[in-house]
Order: structure tokens, then sequence, then C-alpha cells
């Protein structure tokens, strides 16, 4: 898949089929979406594109800061480059862009730059200055311009909203393993390890404490997880907290994994870390001997999972 930081750096001699859209989460609803696209340019041996946009619209046009993504953007460009894609234009998004007429959109965009052939979009897309513009304009382009426009149907778009809304959801109350089902693949961040307290080192579970750059990544309810990260290009399991550790007086929200049967410096170094399941909620406990028995607890918890899921591939081979 090439990647391109603008719509002016895109070039090709062939047509094109597009589809354009924020695809938060790469979730099995734009998956479907982009099987779509795929196949729609192999059968018209054209190239398949994505337009999507950064930062997002809303942080531009409604100045939502608060906003909270499923996706970075390399999170994004590197889910997508699993799906056969040929193009992923990333269009920065600001008010001179939000400011183009549907029409100059058109023209300028996919007609001129992209030399679409089809484009494959959602019956309630709009799009142009003020987003005056529907999917009836579009097809008035399309017939004009001399490209296809084929309609994303509202049962597959409202799978499409479903699948976000419940992601969402399921992140802030810690189901992972709905968040994981909607998604298609395991939730993940990625983290610059940091010095902590040495909390961890003193109760006999060493912690990784993760710093998350993207202030708009969505993290998860405060609780235990289980994870797994690749370090030196071995996959190694962990168990994970997520919140103010409440036992400590006045501790900072961290993000801190404990990785099994692995020991070395990793301060510094950057890792993505695969949230696989949740074990249990944040908890305050009475005295440091109650904390480590249910550390020792959460890391038989962690194991157990592991010992399920490697049986389970076993058994379906």
């Amino acid at each position: 898949m090439k990647i391109f930081s603008s719509i002016g750096e895109f070039k090709t001699d062939k047509k094109v089929v597009a589809t354009l859209g924020t695809f938060d989460g790469v979730h099995i609803g734009h998956q479907m979406i982009i099987k779509k696209l795929v196949d729609a340019a192999k059968e018209l041996d054209a190239e398949s594109l994505v337009l999507t946009f950064f930062p997002h619209p809303r942080m531009v046009l409604k100045q939502d800061h608060g906003i909270r993504l499923l996706n970075t953007l390399e999170e994004k460009q590197e889910l997508l480059a699993h799906l056969g894609l040929d193009n992923l234009v990333v269009q920065k998004f600001d008010l001179d862009f939000a400011n183009l007429t549907a029409e100059e959109f058109v023209k300028q965009v996919l007609v001129d730059t992209f030399n679409i052939s089809k484009i494959i979009i959602g019956y309630d897309h709009r799009f142009g200055k003020n987003r005056t513009a529907d999917i009836h304009d579009l097809k008035r382009f399309g017939a004009f311009y001399g490209f296809e426009v084929e309609e994303i149907s509202a049962q597959e778009i409202d799978h499409v909203s479903i699948s976000s809304t419940k992601i969402r959801t399921a992140l802030e109350e810690g189901n992972i393993a709905l968040a994981n089902e909607f998604l298609g693949h395991a939730y993940h961040f990625s983290g610059k390890v940091i010095h902590g307290k040495k909390l961890g080192r003193t109760l006999g579970f060493p912690t990784a404490n993760f710093e998350i750059s993207e202030s708009y990544k969505m993290i998860p309810q405060n609780g235990i997880y289980v994870v797994e990260s690749e370090i030196e290009g071995e996959q190694v399991k962990g168990m994970m907290s997520i919140g103010i550790n409440p036992t400590f007086v006045n501790h900072p929200h961290t993000i801190e994994v404990n990785f099994l049967d692995w020991s070395g410096d990793l301060y510094n170094k950057t890792l993505k870390v695969r949230i696989l399941d949740r074990i249990r909620d944040e908890q305050k406990f009475n005295s440091l001997e109650e904390l480590i028995t249910c550390l020792k607890q959460d890391e038989l918890a962690t194991r157990a999972y592991f010992d399920r899921h490697v049986e389970k591939s076993t058994t379906t081979r």
C-alpha cells in the first residue's frame, strides 16, 4: 500500500475506485467497505484508494479537543495496510479544505487528481462547504463528469455506526472482549516506557510504565487487563494496570505492564501493547499483603487466559 500525505502528492495513470471517511478503529464495518472497494477495483482493473483526514474534522470544525479516537494516524495506516488497499491518501484537514464547495471537491480532487472511475460511499454521506451536498448531488456530478457512484445501503452504514458506538462504549466500560469482537482485532496502543515510582518492583511485580504521547488516544476504563507485546522479536505475555492505584495515597493515573517470564531494560523504548481481556476492576486494598495476594491471583488468571487460547488454537488446527 502506498501512502500519500496529501491529495496533491497522488499520481497514477490508472483509473481509481475510491472511498473516503475517517475510518476510526478500522473495525469490522470499515473492513466490509474496504473489501467492497478492493473487489470493485480488481473488477475494473483500477487502483483502490482510501481518502482519510487528519486531524479529525471535529477537532477543526468544532474545536473538539476532548474527542477520543480509537486510532492514532500511525495505527490507522498500519491496520489499513493489511486490507489489500493500493493507495491511502491522508489529507490535512484544515479550514481551507473544509471551505471547498462540493463541486470544487469533486472537480479538483475526485476528477482532476484521482482520475476516479467509481466512488463507493454511504447513503447518508454529506460533503462540501458546510456539508451542504449529499448522495444525490454526488450522483449528479458523477453523471456529468463520467464516474459511477455506488451507494452503501442504510443497513450497511448503520452497521458501521453501531460498531463504532459499541466499541467506544465497551472501552469506557472496560469490556475489552466486546470491543475486540467489533474491531475484528485486538485493541492496542503504543507508548514509550518511562521511569515510574518503582512500587511494583518492591512488591515483586516490576512494571513498565507507559507514556502515551497522543492525548486523543482512547484508553479503556481503569482496571487490570491481560496484554501481549512484542519485545525484541518475542511475543511476551503480561498483565496491565490502568488507573490511580488507590492503595497508595496521591498516586497519579498510570498505565503499567508487568511482563511475565521476561526481564530486561525497556526504558525509552516504544512498545505496542495489545489488550486481550479484562481481569478485574481497580481495587483499594487495606494492606500491601492483600495487594500482593491479589497480584498473584491476577498472574494466575493471566497465565490461564493464555493457556486456554493456546489449547483453543491447537484443537482448531
